[in-house]
């Protein structure tokens, strides 16, 4: 399990001392969709100081810690997030003073407290999570670390395979694609960079693909940088990545292809049936489907293959395909550890997405990471479609040693800073660095 040091480059007492809390400040900011979101300042007292800025997702499971907003309809469009920054500011932030930011469990532990709830809707998910990154921050700074080396100790540290969207369709984009996202997922490059590189060339190969065969607007792009063709079938947006991949010099052994599906957005509970390439599809027959995907095209990930409750649909598909796919829990799961628990125990998936603000704090984040690798699932930590420039995710993956890093396409600031980021973390690591590419290709 990762675990958070309580030990620094000085000697105790100076260490206890340098991490105190002081101040602490949230403030309203905006995301990449231009909708509001929580940011806090932690202070300490030697002058060390850590930011957190919460993301927000556009397709959200229902058992996702919640999201506090002030439904105020004339401001923002009832976006905004002030009493949610008001719960920092006047609730969470005079709890904190005195304390040590080394003690991140503690410090979770008593927001959820002073919380209350079970998905955190007294103060809200955003409000804590702002808090629990900031916090982590300022510690790392305080004992002169980056926030990975913080978060775990460790002799060598394994970067994630970038995981990158590019084609946008279900809730993100305005096309006909019942399946959100088309991603692919370099894994021949000999390190980080490398593979980096190969994805950024197929996604500018992809643009020019498009542009061909669908004309300019097709390469307008979705909210995670992802293009949004105006296409209508699955095998429409996996063929034209096909086509991408060889345009750009590559082949499929070398670039691998995943699918979100985030399947409860086409998913009928009266009928119990899925909506899908203009067809209606039994969760038998979905698996059917997918299983023929899975044979026709390089597929190495599916995420929520199934709507968000069906454990035993996603355990079939798991027994049927998971030696050849990584089956990926993102709603079923929502980075929970007791869902991420009855999971492992039905076999239900073999991988895991995490995403901090489903939890809503990194001491829960760590515990629900902890539980999937004990399980041996491969690890995704994850981005949200409404995104900040904050790039403590690309840490995260790092610390943990990810298998992939899921943060969209590389365009848009908002998902370049987690790729740059890396970029950084691998020249520092350097031989320290391995690649996870290598596990699958």
């Amino acid at each position: 399990m990762p675990k958070i040091s309580k030990k620094a480059p000085l000697d105790e007492e100076e260490t206890v001392d340098s991490s105190t809390i002081v101040k602490a400040v949230s403030r309203q900011v905006l995301d990449s969709r231009g909708n509001p979101t929580v940011e806090t300042d932690i202070w300490l007292r030697k002058g060390a100081t850590g930011r957190g800025t919460v993301p927000s997702g556009a397709s959200t499971g229902i058992h996702e810690a919640l999201e506090l907003r002030d439904d105020k309809k004339t401001v923002y469009g009832g976006k905004s997030v002030l009493r949610a920054v008001a719960n920092v500011n006047k609730q969470i932030g005079p709890k904190l003073l005195g304390r040590s930011a080394l003690d991140q469990q503690d410090l979770d532990t008593l927001m959820l407290k002073l919380d209350g709830t079970r998905n955190k809707s007294s103060l809200g998910a955003n409000a804590i999570l702002s808090v629990s990154m900031a916090v982590a921050r300022a510690a790392a700074a305080s004992t002169n670390e980056p926030l990975f080396r913080y978060l775990a100790k460790k002799k060598e540290y394994r970067l994630p395979i970038p995981m990158m969207n590019l084609i946008n369709g279900g809730k993100h984009a305005g096309n006909n694609l019942a399946i959100q996202e088309f991603l692919i997922e370099p894994v021949g490059g000999k390190n980080y960079l490398e593979s980096l590189r190969y994805g950024v060339e197929v996604y500018q190969s992809l643009k020019n693909v498009l542009k061909e065969k669908y004309g300019s607007t097709a390469t307008n792009v979705g909210d995670e940088g992802g293009y949004a063709p105006p296409l209508d079938k699955t095998s429409d947006a996996l063929d034209a990545i096909i086509s991408a991949i060889r345009t750009a010099g590559y082949d499929e052994s070398q670039i691998k292809l995943g699918i979100d599906s985030a399947s409860s957005s086409f998913y009928d509970p009266k009928t119990l049936t899925y909506q899908i390439d203009g067809r209606t599809f039994t969760a038998g027959e979905l698996c059917d489907y997918y299983e023929n995907l899975v044979n026709t095209y390089p597929i190495l990930t599916l995420e929520d293959p199934f709507a968000e409750e069906a454990f035993e649909d996603s355990a079939k598909i798991t027994a049927k395909l998971g030696k050849k796919v990584r089956i990926i829990g993102d709603d079923l799961y929502v980075t929970n550890p007791d869902r991420i628990a009855k999971g492992i125990q039905m076999k239900a998936t073999n991988a895991v997405l995490i995403k901090l603000n489903q939890i809503g704090t990194v001491s829960e984040t760590l515990e629900a990471i902890r539980l999937a690798k004990a399980a041996k699932f491969t690890v995704v930590v994850s981005h949200r479609s409404g995104e900040t420039e904050d790039t403590f995710i690309a840490h995260l993956a790092t610390a943990v040693g990810s298998q992939f890093i899921k943060t969209g396409a590389p365009a848009r600031g908002e998902r370049t800073a987690k790729y740059n980021e890396l970029i950084r973390i691998a020249e520092e690591l350097g031989s320290e660095g391995l690649y996870s590419g290598s596990q699958f290709s």
